[in-house]
């Protein structure tokens, strides 16, 4: 029996354990210590030096003090993307602010420059005020627009707050991404490129950013000999032991992302000819991206399957795949949030697909993948089924 192959598992250096060793050896345990210092110190490094990082609990903490830092606050509209996790948008309403959803572009599948543009045009226009702030994704690892993004939000006077979640190691024009906005998000969960079990990080600009992430993540407390708290705080710190963890996997993170583009060119060259099949791909030299998870597209006029037959076939073959987020705009939760676009993020949700990346696999493991998915296709071409009956429901 095979061995299931999952979508994206932690991969462990070794170096781990020594570093938890030594945060038990020395009782730092708690939301700080060396680990958490050092681990922030080697994030700063890798990002090129230019930025100072705060270590947190979660990427939905980093983008809550973003939103929090940046003064956004109850009756405030923040523009978003909504082709994302939901981790992106719930911040937003955290603050008590709006969120204003904006479709994706097809090159990259992140925030559309052009329904972006419009998005603050109308919302000037039905409020008599711009947006307070913009989250553009680095969705899967592949850099948005960011040329075209921050020029429109200079131009009108709104906060980039990046969401580098899935990006660490991705590059547009040559930069890191995460230090093109004011602000920048890193997540750390367990199926990302690195993880620290559970974590996020605050890509900061100034010292007073750091001051105040800190402030903030520890509950607000005042200078006082006792107690005190003047604003509402929150307990959004990483572990010292977290950061232990961080700070082995840092030391294998350009492998991880080495690995994951291994396993996108790996899956490129399989599915090279095969029709109705897209596999998404850096739009031109500007963008490189880590490549997160390797995500397709299928067309079921031409392959006979949707991504829904496909994800089924596969699980029945001990493989997860699962498909492309679900737009925000389409979630129950945000139904009354206005939305701008032209139906690309639902186009991309109804016939994509996230194929197994982590980097773990082994090309042995990547080749069976893509021989059970273009088995689906053949099997399905021979006996066709209702395509209809796997549509996904919204």
């Amino acid at each position: 029996m095979r061995e299931q192959i999952y979508l994206s598992l932690a991969h462990m250096s070794g170096y781990e354990q020594e570093f938890i060793a030594e945060a038990f050896r020395t009782n730092w345990v708690v939301p700080l210590g060396p680990n958490v210092d050092a681990f922030e110190k080697d994030l700063s490094l890798y990002l090129g030096n230019a930025r100072p990082v705060v270590a947190l609990s979660s990427g939905t903490a980093a983008i809550h003090l973003a939103l929090l830092l940046s003064g956004v606050k109850a009756g405030d509209e923040v523009i978003c993307q909504s082709f994302t996790f939901a981790a992106s948008a719930y911040p937003i309403v955290y603050q008590q602010a709006t969120p204003i959803f904006v479709d994706s572009e097809s090159d990259t599948w992140n925030m559309d420059p052009h329904w972006f543009r419009k998005a603050i045009e109308d919302r000037l226009e039905k409020t008599g005020k711009v947006p307070k702030a913009v989250i553009p994704v680095h969705l899967y690892g592949m850099p948005a627009q960011m040329d075209e993004i921050g020029s429109i939000a200079e131009e009108y006077g709104l906060i980039v707050i990046e969401d580098a979640a899935e990006a660490l190691g991705s590059e547009y024009k040559g930069i890191k991404c995460g230090i093109f906005g004011r602000l920048a998000a890193l997540s750390f969960n367990g199926n990302k490129i690195i993880t620290t079990s559970g974590g996020g990080a605050l890509i900061c600009r100034t010292p007073e950013d750091v001051r105040e992430t800190i402030f903030y993540s520890t509950q607000a407390r005042d200078d006082a000999p006792y107690y005190q708290h003047s604003r509402i705080g929150y307990n959004y710190r990483m572990s010292n032991i977290c950061a232990g963890i961080g700070r082995g996997q840092m030391k294998v993170l350009d492998q991880h992302v080495t690995r994951r583009r291994r396993i996108h060119d790996l899956y490129k060259e399989l599915f090279s000819g095969v029709e109705g099949l897209t596999i998404q791909e850096n739009p031109s030299p500007d963008y490189h991206s880590n490549f997160w998870l390797t995500c397709i597209l299928l067309d079921p006029e031409v392959t006979g399957v949707t991504p829904e037959m496909a994800r089924q076939y596969l699980a029945g073959h001990g493989i997860e795949s699962r498909p492309l987020w679900k737009p925000m705009h389409l979630q129950p939760v945000f139904s009354a949030s206005p939305f701008y676009g032209d139906g690309t993020a639902e186009r991309l949700f109804e016939t994509g697909l996230c194929l197994p990346s982590g980097s773990a696999l082994t090309d042995e493991q990547i080749r069976y993948v893509a021989e059970c998915l273009m088995t689906c296709m053949e099997e399905n071409k021979k006996n066709p089924v209702r395509v209809k009956d796997y549509d996904l429901v919204y």
